[in-house]
């Protein structure tokens, strides 16, 4: 299954200048009718604390299966990267990112967590998820879980 060249074609981010945008882009899914596993990571998630500036780092973990459209890394990490001097708590940033995700490619599934780093003594980790068809989650939780052994 090759990348065709309409894929590309509404794609206006890849292969340009970068600078933050709240842009999320996608292409279309060439596998559709199957249930897998996108994930995205990274350790540099940056904001700062609304009332005192102060920075707050995160991992943050999006884990979604797609449905029409996938999101195009380079605009998503375009994305993250408009939250480096955004004033915003933990809870709130990771509810919005996982809001404008799914506007963006209307998932089977989709979870994003946000684990903040230790700052004044206290780590925080934010979950949200959202579940528009059951089965793929659960086809979710299955991939996670380590197959059985079968023994002779």
């Amino acid at each position: 299954m090759s990348t065709r060249p309409e894929d590309v074609q509404g794609l206006t981010l890849l292969g340009r200048k970068a600078q933050p945008s709240k842009k999320l882009e996608a292409f279309p899914n060439r596998a559709p009718g199957r249930y897998y596993l996108v994930t995205l990571e990274t350790r540099e998630f940056t904001c700062v604390c609304p009332v005192t500036g102060q920075p707050d780092f995160a991992t943050l973990r999006v884990d979604y299966v797609p449905d029409e459209r996938i999101v195009e890394s380079k605009s998503f990490k375009l994305y993250l990267w408009s939250y480096r001097n955004e004033g915003v708590f933990h809870e709130h940033v990771v509810n919005q990112i996982l809001d404008d995700l799914v506007k963006a490619l209307d998932p089977h599934f989709i979870r994003v967590t946000g684990a903040f780093h230790v700052r004044g003594g206290i780590a925080i980790t934010v979950t949200a998820e959202h579940v528009r068809t059951p089965e793929a989650k659960q086809a979710v939780q299955d991939m996670l879980v380590p197959p059985k052994v079968l023994l002779p």
